[in-house]
Protein backbone atom coordinates (compact mmCIF):
# COMPACT_ATOMS: atom_id res chain seq x y z
CA UNK A 1 0.00 0.00 0.00
CA UNK A 2 0.93 3.75 -0.85
CA UNK A 3 0.12 6.86 0.92
CA UNK A 4 1.10 9.83 0.37
CA UNK A 5 1.24 13.16 3.07
CA UNK A 6 1.16 16.17 0.96
CA UNK A 7 1.13 20.14 2.23
CA UNK A 8 2.99 22.93 1.47
CA UNK A 9 6.07 23.54 3.58
CA UNK A 10 5.72 23.73 7.10
CA UNK A 11 2.40 22.08 6.95
CA UNK A 12 3.44 19.43 9.18
CA UNK A 13 4.37 16.27 7.25
CA UNK A 14 7.37 15.34 8.63
CA UNK A 15 5.73 15.82 11.97
CA UNK A 16 3.31 13.16 11.15
CA UNK A 17 5.87 11.26 9.25
CA UNK A 18 7.35 11.04 12.86
CA UNK A 19 4.94 9.59 14.19
CA UNK A 20 3.38 7.50 12.34
CA UNK A 21 7.78 5.81 12.24
CA UNK A 22 7.26 5.87 16.07
CA UNK A 23 4.17 3.68 16.20
CA UNK A 24 5.19 1.29 13.21
CA UNK A 25 8.50 0.47 15.44
CA UNK A 26 6.05 0.11 18.42
CA UNK A 27 3.30 -2.34 16.49
CA UNK A 28 5.03 -3.95 13.31
CA UNK A 29 5.87 -7.93 13.37
CA UNK A 30 8.20 -6.79 10.87
CA UNK A 31 11.40 -3.97 10.11
CA UNK A 32 10.64 -0.23 9.56
CA UNK A 33 13.02 1.89 7.05
CA UNK A 34 12.56 5.38 6.64
CA UNK A 35 14.87 7.52 4.12
CA UNK A 36 15.63 10.64 4.27
CA UNK A 37 17.53 13.52 2.69
CA UNK A 38 19.93 14.85 5.38
CA UNK A 39 20.51 13.25 8.92
CA UNK A 40 17.57 15.75 10.11
CA UNK A 41 15.61 12.53 11.91
CA UNK A 42 18.38 11.08 13.92
CA UNK A 43 16.72 11.94 17.11
CA UNK A 44 13.25 12.09 16.33
CA UNK A 45 12.15 8.33 15.35
CA UNK A 46 12.95 5.28 17.52
CA UNK A 47 16.25 3.54 17.03
CA UNK A 48 15.07 0.85 15.97
CA UNK A 49 13.97 2.17 12.87
CA UNK A 50 16.22 1.12 10.08
CA UNK A 51 17.29 5.46 9.06
CA UNK A 52 18.70 5.83 5.32
CA UNK A 53 19.93 9.17 4.35
CA UNK A 54 19.74 9.31 0.81
CA UNK A 55 22.53 11.50 -0.42
CA UNK A 56 24.89 7.97 0.38
CA UNK A 57 23.95 6.84 -2.39
CA UNK A 58 23.79 9.37 -5.41
CA UNK A 59 20.16 9.05 -6.51
CA UNK A 60 19.55 11.21 -9.59
CA UNK A 61 15.70 11.19 -11.08
CA UNK A 62 12.54 9.27 -9.81
CA UNK A 63 13.59 6.02 -11.80
CA UNK A 64 16.93 6.05 -10.05
CA UNK A 65 14.75 6.70 -6.91
CA UNK A 66 12.86 3.29 -7.69
CA UNK A 67 15.54 1.18 -8.17
CA UNK A 68 16.77 2.28 -4.70
CA UNK A 69 13.56 1.51 -2.94
CA UNK A 70 12.66 -1.72 -4.97
CA UNK A 71 16.35 -3.04 -3.90
CA UNK A 72 16.07 -1.73 -0.49
CA UNK A 73 12.87 -4.57 -0.30
CA UNK A 74 14.36 -6.66 -2.06
CA UNK A 75 17.27 -7.23 -0.24
CA UNK A 76 14.98 -7.14 3.04
CA UNK A 77 11.54 -9.25 2.83
CA UNK A 78 10.88 -8.74 6.67
CA UNK A 79 9.83 -5.25 6.00
CA UNK A 80 6.67 -4.18 6.77
CA UNK A 81 6.86 -0.15 6.76
CA UNK A 82 9.08 2.23 4.41
CA UNK A 83 8.89 5.95 5.03
CA UNK A 84 10.41 8.36 2.78
CA UNK A 85 11.23 12.26 3.88
CA UNK A 86 11.19 14.90 1.51
CA UNK A 87 10.49 13.16 -1.68
CA UNK A 88 11.05 15.86 -3.93
CA UNK A 89 14.84 16.80 -2.44
CA UNK A 90 15.47 13.21 -3.10
CA UNK A 91 14.10 12.79 -6.98
CA UNK A 92 13.47 15.91 -8.57
CA UNK A 93 10.05 17.63 -9.00
CA UNK A 94 8.94 16.02 -11.75
CA UNK A 95 5.51 15.17 -11.06
CA UNK A 96 4.82 13.08 -13.77
CA UNK A 97 7.56 11.01 -13.18
CA UNK A 98 6.75 10.84 -9.62
CA UNK A 99 3.57 9.71 -10.46
CA UNK A 100 5.00 6.44 -12.56
CA UNK A 101 7.33 5.61 -9.21
CA UNK A 102 4.51 5.62 -7.24
CA UNK A 103 2.45 3.76 -9.25
CA UNK A 104 5.47 0.81 -9.97
CA UNK A 105 5.80 0.54 -6.11
CA UNK A 106 1.55 0.64 -5.78
CA UNK A 107 2.34 -2.57 -8.28
CA UNK A 108 5.17 -3.98 -6.83
CA UNK A 109 4.08 -3.44 -2.54
CA UNK A 110 1.01 -5.48 -3.40
CA UNK A 111 2.86 -8.47 -4.75
CA UNK A 112 5.47 -7.58 -1.54
CA UNK A 113 2.99 -6.47 0.88
CA UNK A 114 5.16 -3.53 2.55
CA UNK A 115 3.27 -0.08 3.08
CA UNK A 116 5.60 2.72 1.71
CA UNK A 117 4.58 6.62 2.99
CA UNK A 118 6.15 9.60 1.23
CA UNK A 119 6.57 13.34 2.13
CA UNK A 120 4.90 15.53 -0.86
CA UNK A 121 5.98 19.07 -0.44
CA UNK A 122 3.31 20.29 -2.68
CA UNK A 123 -0.44 21.40 -3.25
CA UNK A 124 -2.67 18.36 -3.84
CA UNK A 125 -3.75 20.17 -7.03
CA UNK A 126 -0.11 19.82 -8.64
CA UNK A 127 0.15 15.73 -8.72
CA UNK A 128 -1.23 13.66 -11.35
CA UNK A 129 -4.79 13.33 -10.93
CA UNK A 130 -4.05 9.56 -11.50
CA UNK A 131 -2.23 9.14 -7.81
CA UNK A 132 -4.15 11.52 -5.76
CA UNK A 133 -6.21 8.66 -4.81
CA UNK A 134 -2.84 7.87 -2.16
CA UNK A 135 -3.56 11.17 -0.60
CA UNK A 136 -4.09 10.46 3.40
Amino acid sequence: MIQLIVGNKGSGKTKRLIEMVNHAVKNSNGNVVCVEKGMKLTYDIDHQARLIESDAYAISGFEAFYGFLSGILAGNYDITEMFIDGTFKIGGHDYDAFGALVKKLDKLTKEGGANITFTVSCDISELPEDIKSYVV
